[in-house]
């Protein structure tokens, strides 16, 4: 009961925000009132719809157990495709009224030919567009699910088909905008992982009998990285839009943005009450159906609050905020290009005092260093020991990627290429070496445990990626050198370096494939971590050699090149420190030059010193297999010399 009304509350949330916030005012064109309603609607079912996908394939990839026709699994499967095809259908409409009230009206002689040019001219048109295309991609997905893995791709694949949405919400046409999009795309999946696997739940509960327990735990620790996420983002959106707290309280969309955050904040309450009491109680009394009452009474309440949440969400997306959406606090070239303003003088200090945060990179290095710290923790209390080399060098790489993507290196990279040729190097070289001597698959491996139902956890899913025949494939040492290097040339010599430097995604795009690159060729040569048939010592010392090679060329050639690498960009930047952007390019040539080296130097003597302990190894085994049977190999292999040379004395007589 509590879940049906769950939609109607959405809905009805929705209205009222926009008349509290005079959104729901005619404007100076009025559409009518199907476009000026229909706007905020098909947006918040467009909403409820996503999540629902998401929440239903995340609970199929990691929480539910696949079975036959009828049970939870196959049922929460089919809630997914079905709020797939209605998420297609409200971003098609959502796409055709967002035009419509732009032009004044559905309708007329020419609608469907300015529609055509709306969606092909210009960059809100595009996004939705590419919005209505990958959310109809999703659906097609939905529908084909049928196992783990088609689940878990129709997840990866709605959370990507939420990217062209976080480029049109408020604030990112504004000072910021890396900080709008980031933000808002992580505090989305984090509700619709959050609110939309816990509806489901809800819907497929009364199916699940003595799988309760776990089910409801396996959620529960799910929902604690899902609230992290909202809550970041949240926050970090809601910053660019507020500009004083006062406003919290004197403006009308500061005045949602303060209930929504209250309704979260209880929403979370109520998640640490679940783990507290009502979760235990569940599995101490498994075989009885009360305390399961309790749980979905509970669990029912919350989704309705989560709907109210939501509908806040959608009336603050459709309301002008404070902070306007198109502010010009800048009219120079820098801003007009990178979208910041200009930085501080490029000083040793400034680098270490100038940071820029991005939400889902942040995130994902708090999560990264939480997840193995605990994850160490866990074996020294059952008694195994785990290096605490490689705990700090977890740490140490972490902190380093924190620091080359939001600190100094990512500010000034956006305007010099020395700037980001050194983030660049760091970010491939230095980085994947402190996180391939942290073994994390190999502690994952040791700390994770492994579920006995028949279901997919974490660990399952860590080694089956890392033994899939296209992981393999990848981190094979030669192919993962040519990527390593390779991607280099391909990269910098065509239009993706401009596209890292002029949208978000890209330079998301590019952070995540150098870091990779950098961990699959590292891995291949020093590391402990499972995937990669290791070559022959020698034959890795052959491979380093090569990209020490390769990165003096590349070096070289970048300081002797007179013509610029994205010179649309760096040679329009006007930066009033007097910048001549081809020496600078020269600086970042030899950047690429001494940096990449030195870490490949240290590759090379950390597989030398593996190669010396593995001979080490081998001679004190030899050793002791000598002792063992009184150095029988020492005296076969002399007999054998001494019955040849009695036969070549034989022969001669």
């Amino acid at each position: 009961m509590w879940t049906v009304a769950a939609l109607p509350t959405l809905l009805l949330v929705t209205l009222a925000g926009l008349v509290i916030t005079g959104a729901s005012a005619p404007g100076l064109v009025d559409a009518g009132p199907v476009v000026r309603w229909g706007v905020p609607l098909s947006s918040a079912l467009a909403d409820a719809s996503f999540a629902v996908t998401i929440g239903a394939f995340v609970l199929c990839a990691v929480v539910l157990r696949a079975e036959g026709p009828g049970g939870a699994w196959r049922t929460a499967a089919s809630l997914g495709a079905a709020a797939a095809t209605s998420w297609a259908l409200a971003q098609v409409a959502f796409l055709v009224l967002t035009f419509a009230q732009a032009a004044g009206g559905l309708g007329g002689e020419n609608f469907g030919a300015q529609l055509w040019q709306f969606v092909t001219e210009l960059e809100l048109g595009r996004y939705l567009l590419w919005a209505a295309i990958l959310s109809a991609g999703v659906s097609l997905l939905a529908v084909a699910v049928s196992g783990y893995r088609s689940a878990a791709v129709a997840t990866v694949a709605a959370l990507i088909a939420l990217v062209p949405l976080a480029e049109t919400n408020h604030g990112s046409g504004s000072t910021g905008h890396t900080l709008a999009v980031s933000s808002w795309w992580l505090h989305t999946a984090g509700v619709a992982v959050w609110a939309g696997a816990l509806v489901v739940l809800c819907a497929v509960g009364g199916r699940l009998g003595a799988r309760l327990p776990s089910a409801t735990e396996r959620y529960s620790r799910l929902a604690i990285w899902a609230f992290a996420a909202t809550a970041l983002g949240g926050i970090a959106a809601g910053w660019l839009r507020i500009g004083s707290l006062s406003e919290l309280l004197t403006h009308p969309y500061g005045q949602l943005l303060l209930t929504k955050t209250c309704l979260t904040v209880a929403l979370g309450a109520a998640g640490w009450w679940h783990r507290r009491a009502t979760l235990p109680a569940i599995a101490a009394h498994a075989g009885s159906g009360g305390r399961g009452r309790a749980f979905w009474r509970l669990a029912g309440i919350e989704t309705v609050l989560m709907a109210a949440a939501a509908g806040l969400g959608v009336a603050l997306g459709n309301s002008a905020p404070p902070v306007p959406e198109q502010q010009i606090p800048d009219t120079s070239p820098t801003f007009f290009l990178s979208g910041y303003p200009v930085p501080a003088y490029p000083t040793p200090l400034a680098y270490l005092t100038e940071w820029r945060l991005e939400p889902v990179l942040a995130f994902a290095t708090v999560a990264a260093l939480l997840v193995y710290v605990r994850w160490a923790r866990r074996l020294r209390l059952r008694g195994d020991s785990w290096s605490t080399v490689r705990t700090t060098a977890w740490v140490a790489g972490w902190l380093l990627f924190a620091w080359i993507t939001q600190g100094g290196p990512t500010v000034y990279g956006s305007i010099l290429f020395s700037a980001h040729m050194m983030m660049h190097m760091l970010l491939a070289m230095v980085v994947p070496i402190l996180l391939t001597i942290g073994a994390p698959i190999t502690l994952a491996a040791r700390a994770l445990p492994r579920r006995q139902d028949g279901t997919r956890g974490p660990r399952e899913w860590v080694l089956g990626i890392v033994h899939s025949r296209y992981a393999s494939f990848f981190a094979h040492p030669i192919v993962a050198a040519i990527n390593f290097a390779g991607s280099m040339i391909l990269f910098y010599y065509t239009g993706l370096f401009e596209l890292a430097l002029t949208t978000h995604v890209g330079h998301l795009l590019m952070v995540a494939h150098f870091t990779a690159a950098g961990y699959l060729f590292a891995n291949a040569l020093i590391g402990a971590d499972p995937g990669p048939t290791r070559p022959s010592y020698p034959l890795r010392l052959m491979l380093l050699l090569a990209t020490m090679a390769f990165h003096a060329f590349f070096g070289v050639a970048l300081t002797q090149q007179s013509t610029l690498l994205a010179a649309d960009y760096f040679g329009w930047l006007g930066l009033p420190w007097n910048v001549d952007a081809l020496a600078d390019q020269t600086r970042g040539g030899a950047f690429a030059w001494g940096i990449g080296e030195l870490p490949t130097l240290a590759l090379a003597i950390g597989v030398a010193v593996m190669w010396a302990k593995e001979d080490t190894r081998t001679a004190r085994r030899q050793d002791r297999a000598a002792d063992r049977d009184e150095d029988a190999e020492l005296r076969a292999y002399n007999e054998m010399l001494r019955q040849r040379a009695e036969s070549g004395h034989g022969q001669r007589r």
